[in-house]
């Protein structure tokens, strides 16, 4: 989208002015006529905006010649100078120029301090005086060379000396020019917006890039303070200052012998990681608690061997360590491991001494296989006891049913059984000698003029065997002096013998329980078997300089990132 360009109206009344015939003459003389360009004079050259405004400020710096004041014309008959001007003005009228053209004429001859009298005549003065209005990029396109320059076609070379300063252009210089050998020309401070515009945006581009280098700058002091500096002071303390330290490393595992015995309803089905699962753990945390330490350092001086000089301070004790300043030390250098796929316990000792670290890796494994021993001893013993007790509650078994029966037998006086079957046979024979006696007498009720004295003989007889059968179940059945039948009797003597029995086998039970006991207690359940003996190290095995360097520049670099991030968080929360 443009704009058109807006311009003023300027009003100005016709006048002639009055100038002498001989500058009139000269100075048509000197210009050409706007019909007739010149045919040698060369193209304007282009001209920045600053140099343009430069040559404007140079030109309203020049003093101008007075212009002559305009008179009214009389009936006097013209001069030739005013009758050349008005041919001109014809000349420039049939030109065909727009009133934007003119008016821009008219405004460049107002800043030049010309006065004309149309707009033709502000043409016409500002070609005398050398300038063209119309060019877009250089309004002021000085024509006529300075003094002393070569002779142009269609001006004679000695008008130049008849001009104004105005005119001539004194101390002007046209472009493009070569500056002179030790001569010095100062740039204008009047700039075009383009160039303002793209001054400014270079400016803006070099604070940011200021701005950007200074952020980096900052940034890289602050790591190299936060970060690169404690980095280097973990890696001088680990290469410079720390003590050597040796690792003894030795594997041991628990077998368990629980599959020949009797005491484990698996027997030999679980593996024996399995199996001594949890005494390995319970050996594991036994090495790794303060009575371990303590007693470690009782028997090889443990804290002696930490409170040294010649170690450097931090893996040093203070002269006399308490237990627990001992006992964090002891965890961080004695390191105890278990893998229950394999079953296999991994120990590693460290110590400022090969030697030492493997007299202290030899004491705890021999800790480890007394805790184990400890551990089967209590199961040893407690079966033991528990076969004494059963096989003590055997035989006070047995011998209360053998109190029993013996009494019951003296309390009965025979055996009730072998006297309730005499009872059994006597009335056995008796009962058939009754049934005899009924079919005796049934034969001789059958005779029509039976015997009676027979019949009542056998009546007799089966009357008496009746009575004699109910005698003897009566001493069968009913309760004696003591309150108890013989059925009774047999029944509790019967009770009293399958106690009896009852008790002898328990007792057998028991006795091979016991003995079973003594046998697992006089053998070892579980034992400890060392897969890797402890050998003393001819190398050092820390500090790990270089891996703990890298892990102390990530640690510094983690704290620093989790800060930088913290902050900038808040001031984003504070600044919204």
């Amino acid at each position: 989208m443009t704009t058109k360009p807006k311009a003023r109206k300027f009003r100005i009344k016709r006048s002639t002015p009055t100038a002498s015939a001989a500058t009139e003459e000269t100075v048509r003389r000197a210009v050409p006529q706007a019909s007739e360009p010149p045919a040698q004079t060369p193209p304007p050259a282009p001209q920045g905006p600053g140099r343009v405004a430069d040559q404007l400020r140079q030109q309203t710096a020049r003093p101008q010649p007075a212009a002559p004041q305009p008179q009214a014309r009389t009936g006097e008959v013209s001069s030739a100078a005013q009758v050349a001007g008005e041919t001109d003005i014809d000349a420039i009228r049939r030109e065909g120029l727009t009133g934007r053209q003119l008016r821009m004429a008219r405004r460049v001859a107002q800043k030049h301090n010309l006065a004309p009298t149309s707009d033709f005549d502000a043409v016409r003065l500002l070609r005398e005086a050398g300038i063209d209005p119309f060019q877009r990029s250089n309004m002021l396109e000085l024509v006529v060379p300075p003094a002393g320059g070569e002779h142009r076609e269609g001006a004679p070379p000695e008008m130049l000396g008849q001009l104004t300063p105005t005119q001539a252009g004194a101390g002007r210089v046209q472009l493009p020019q070569t500056v002179p050998a030790g001569r010095e020309t100062l740039p204008s401070t009047e700039i075009s917006p383009a160039e303002r515009r793209s001054r400014e945006i270079t400016e803006i581009q070099r604070d940011i890039s200021r701005r950007r280098r200074k952020k980096m700058g900052l940034l890289l002091v602050r790591l190299a303070f936060f970060v690169m500096m404690p980095t280097l002071l973990a890696g001088y303390y680990f290469y410079a200052i720390a003590t050597p330290m040796y690792a003894t490393e030795s594997d041991f595992l628990i077998i368990s012998n629980e599959g020949s015995g009797g005491t484990s309803p698996f027997g030999g089905i679980l593996p024996p990681q399995f199996s001594t699962g949890p005494d390995a753990i319970a050996v594991q945390g036994y090495l790794q608690s303060k009575d371990a330490m303590i007693r470690l350092n009782n028997d090889a001086g443990f804290k002696d061997h930490f409170t040294q000089e010649w170690i450097d301070p931090i893996q040093r004790l203070t002269p006399d360590p308490t237990n627990e300043e001992a006992f964090k030390l002891y965890k961080k250098n004695v390191k105890i491991g278990y893998d229950p796929t394999e079953g296999m316990i991994r120990m590693e000792v460290v110590a400022a001494d090969p030697n030492v670290a493997t007299d202290y890796a030899r004491n705890l494994i021999s800790y480890a296989s007394e805790r184990i021993n400890n551990i089967s001893q209590g199961q040893r013993d407690d079966g033991m006891r528990d076969a004494i007790i059963a096989f003590d509650k055997a035989k006070q078994d047995r011998l209360e049913a053998q109190e029993k029966l013996i009494r019951l037998k003296n309390e009965n006086g025979a055996d009730p059984e072998a006297v309730i079957a005499a009872y059994r046979a006597q009335i056995t024979n008796y009962e058939t000698s009754l049934i005899e006696k009924e079919l005796e007498l049934a034969a001789l009720l059958d005779n029509s003029r039976p015997n009676q004295a027979k019949v009542d003989g056998a009546r007799g007889d089966i009357r008496r065997l009746n009575a004699t059968l109910l005698t003897l179940n009566n001493r069968l059945n009913l309760p004696g002096a003591d309150g108890l039948s013989l059925a009774q009797q047999a029944v509790a003597q019967q009770l009293a013998q399958a106690d009896l029995a009852n008790a002898d086998a328990n007792l057998q039970l028991a006795n091979g329980s016991m003995e079973q006991a003594r046998t697992e207690a006089n053998r070892q359940v579980r034992y400890l078997n060392v897969a890797v003996e402890p050998v003393a190290s001819e190398e050092p095995s820390y500090p790990r300089s270089f891996e703990n360097t890298i892990l102390a520049f990530l640690i510094f670099a983690g704290i620093y990132l989790m800060i930088s991030l913290t902050a900038s968080i808040l001031r984003e929360q504070v600044t919204s």
